[in-house]
């Protein structure tokens, strides 16, 4: 270690991912005015790169690159170079992304994009080897090319960097035709559904061959098909198929069954050997599928994989400030000698490492038989690895196994004479070993940046299973972050949220110097997790914020001649598109979500005219809804909400009663998609009274807590027990 022999200004920065390359020789800016007026003043082309901290790739660029000191000087001498970290700058990485995917054809990070001074972009890529190869042009080239270019023949290439800006500007725009009306919403589901199915691997579950993601947008779509259809053959499918997705995912190599928490994606069709990294994102949207799986099925097994997800948020991914940190990065030293770290060397195991740990003979079982034994058989460990070579490239699992559940828990007993209910014992004492040995390796990188929107994801996660499992420390966990966003990532003098926070060196919560304001994708996600919250809290508070912040969202993103909301603000200059995103992916996108929240907003608030904007957002987005809905699973799913109307489930009594209890426990227990819940404790200066007088008309029948079915403010006759109220949900 000693002194780095270079400095650049990104050791200004709070970002790990920025801090990670503040030692690189390449003299990087972060995104903002002062590269900018450089590059104008010098007269000189931007090389922008784009990353982020889990992602495998961008290492590799900057070992073979970045941090080589010849093409550094290249860079230098002729680019001011600029580096972003996506998870800061969606709006940035998204407009570029735009350009990259029309211009190549295909797109990802790192992303490599050169920019004329002002902006405009016009060559780009993602990873580029350091040196020519065969079938790729390598880095050193392609930069003394384009500086040739730019010195030769300027005039070209600011006219078709101008060109490319006015296609993508025509290319990206979502807007409504004319006096469009949302588009039918049976023929939506119906069609997303068809898509789904025609997607679906019957073997492994999920929805393409591979690589397979763990897609919670087309699980959730699946489950409110399933609950509108319930009684068809489709609804059954509907079911089916996302229980045995999360069941197949859940055995796979993609979860952690010693650290618990799921990794990115899977490389291979079976779920086994997966991207290691592992996401907040994942995990908020895991958690609150896996809830609703048990509150479908009321099979146990999925309540122990929400538990498992929470478990490792609580432990690996919380800040105690209350927070959620990003992600655990894929690639670690495998000993603390090591000179070079290597994808999965946290999470990967050898045959004899095993044997080694679990050496004891097992009772009651076949002769001979050791913990080790019934541990590797059930996992599907080999004594010369699991990992087919074709998943593993770069040779880094060779000798190693992914463990992946490859019998059931009958099949793994009697193949060693045990009773099924001696295994799970054996198993958690197995795991509970390997846990501690991995303890002794060094850790992945941890990228401690806090980001409102994951954030929103996740309390999600926390209050949806906190109800449907009936855990109230779930649910205090969730609003415990809630109170972090509103302390470190809320201006209340301006109302407005803030994109991301930071772990400082002595472990307190830590601003940039010129803080990044929220885009509509936080206040999206904070919004849904404050509704989410308030439906297992029913504190009112979180209602109240919700509906603040919506109004908010309405007044910065809001596009009022071609309706929906944009992702970014008109107000930054550097940003030469205003997009709206139009993929569900690995998150939902901004969109999609804002439907349902502003149909819960209009019942919390009697706001008629959110419903109409609803209605606005699925108009704008008619035609991708009808012809390929598939690319949109959680609006698709939006449009049938919007089409029955959300109930309002109104339980009149004292929220500490026995009674309204029992109720409240009822109305968790079942999966409904269009019901909001709402507690009406009979305090009239209250903010839900203050909102909806029609609540004031509703009371307790013999003194009991009572339950109303309200919809579009008209309400049922009134109900006192769970029974009868189950049969009004589930009819």
């Amino acid at each position: 270690p000693g002194v780095p022999r270079h400095t650049n200004r990104l050791i200004n920065e709070k970002s790990p991912y920025l801090l990670q390359h503040a030692h690189n020789p390449v003299d990087w800016y972060p995104w903002g005015q002062e590269a900018f007026d450089k590059a104008k003043k010098e007269n000189k082309l931007i090389f922008l790169s784009v990353g982020y901290s889990p992602c495998h790739w961008c290492h590799v660029m900057e070992e073979e690159s970045f941090k080589n000191q010849e093409i550094g000087e290249i860079m230098n001498k002729n680019f001011v170079c600029i580096k972003v970290d996506r998870e800061e700058r969606p709006d940035v990485d998204k407009v570029y992304m735009t350009f990259v995917q029309a211009t190549s054809g295909g797109g990802g990070w790192p992303m490599s994009v050169w920019l004329t001074p002002d902006l405009k972009p016009f060559a780009g890529g993602t990873y580029f080897p350091p040196e020519d190869r065969v079938h790729r042009v390598g880095f050193r080239t392609v930069l003394l090319r384009i500086a040739e270019q730019w010195k030769e023949n300027k005039d070209a290439l600011l006219e078709s960097s101008q060109k490319i800006l006015e296609a993508l500007l025509h290319l990206s725009e979502i807007r409504v035709q004319g006096q469009e009306s949302p588009p039918p919403s049976k023929e939506v589901m119906a069609t997303c559904f068809q898509q789904l199915s025609n997607s679906y691997d019957e073997d492994y579950g999920g929805f393409s061959k591979s690589p397979k993601f763990p897609t919670p947008v087309n699980l959730n779509f699946l489950f409110t098909y399933w609950a509108l259809h319930r009684t068809t053959p489709e609804g059954a499918q509907a079911l089916q198929m996302a229980l045995h997705t999360l069941k197949m995912m859940a055995h796979g190599g993609i979860r952690d069954h010693v650290g618990q928490g799921f990794h990115r994606y899977s490389t291979d069709q079976h779920w086994h050997v997966p991207h290691f990294e592992k996401m907040l994102y994942d995990q908020g949207q895991l958690a609150a599928t896996y809830s609703r799986a048990f509150q479908i099925s009321g099979d146990e097994f999925f309540a122990d994989i929400t538990q498992d997800i929470l478990l490792y948020v609580s432990r690996d991914l919380s800040d105690q400030a209350g927070g959620f940190y990003s992600a655990e990065d894929a690639d670690s030293y495998p000993t603390a000698a090591s000179g070079e770290k290597r994808e999965g060397a946290f999470c990967v195991w050898a045959a004899e490492e095993i044997r080694a740990l679990l050496p004891d003979p097992v009772e009651g079982a076949t002769e001979g038989t050791t913990l080790g034994d019934v541990f590797m058989h059930h996992y599907g460990v080999k004594e010369n690895g699991n990992v087919s070579p074709m998943q593993d490239p770069h040779q880094e699992l060779k000798g190693k196994n992914v463990l992946i559940v490859r019998c059931s828990p009958e099949l793994t007993a009697a193949r060693f004479g045990l009773e099924p209910g001696q295994l799970g014992a054996l198993l958690r004492e197995g795991r509970r070993r390997l846990s501690a040995a991995r303890a002794q390796r060094p850790r992945p990188h941890l990228d401690t940046k806090m980001l409102a929107a994951w954030n929103g994801l996740m309390i999600s996660g926390f209050a949806q299973a906190g109800a449907a499992l009936a855990e109230q420390e779930y649910v205090s966990r969730a609003a415990q972050a809630a109170a972090f966003l509103r302390r470190h990532l809320f201006d209340p003098a301006s109302g407005r949220l803030l994109r991301s926070c930071y772990r400082g060196n002595d472990n307190t919560v830590e601003q940039s110097a010129v803080p990044i304001q929220g885009f509509l994708e936080d206040y999206v996600f904070v919004i849904q997790a404050l509704f989410d919250l308030y439906e297992a809290s029913l504190e009112q508070g979180w209602l109240e914020w919700a509906l603040q912040l919506q109004h908010m969202q309405d007044k910065l993103f809001w596009d009022p001649k071609g309706f929906a909301y944009f992702s970014s603000e008109a107000s930054d200059p550097s940003l030469l598109l205003r997009l709206k995103n139009d993929q569900d992916g690995a998150e939902p996108t901004a969109n999609s979500v804002t439907v349902t929240n502003l149909l819960r907003a209009a019942c919390y608030s009697g706001h008629m005219e959110w419903v109409e904007k609803a209605g606005q957002i699925l108009a704008a987005f008619s035609e991708r809804l009808q012809k390929i809905p598939i690319t949109l699973p959680e609006m698709a799913r939006a449009t049938a909400v919007f089409h029955h109307t959300l109930k309002q489930v109104v339980i009149c009594g004292d929220p500490q009663g026995e009674d309204t209890k029992e109720m409240l426990r009822c109305v968790h227990s079942i999966f409904s998609p269009n019901k909001v819940l709402m507690l009406a404790d009979g305090d009239s200066a209250g903010f839900l009274y203050r909102q909806l007088p029609f609540l004031a008309s509703l009371e307790r029948k013999d003194g009991k807590a009572t339950a109303y079915l309200c919809s579009n403010f008209a309400c049922s006759l009134p109900v006192t027990s769970p029974q009868e109220l189950r049969g009004m949900l589930c009819p």
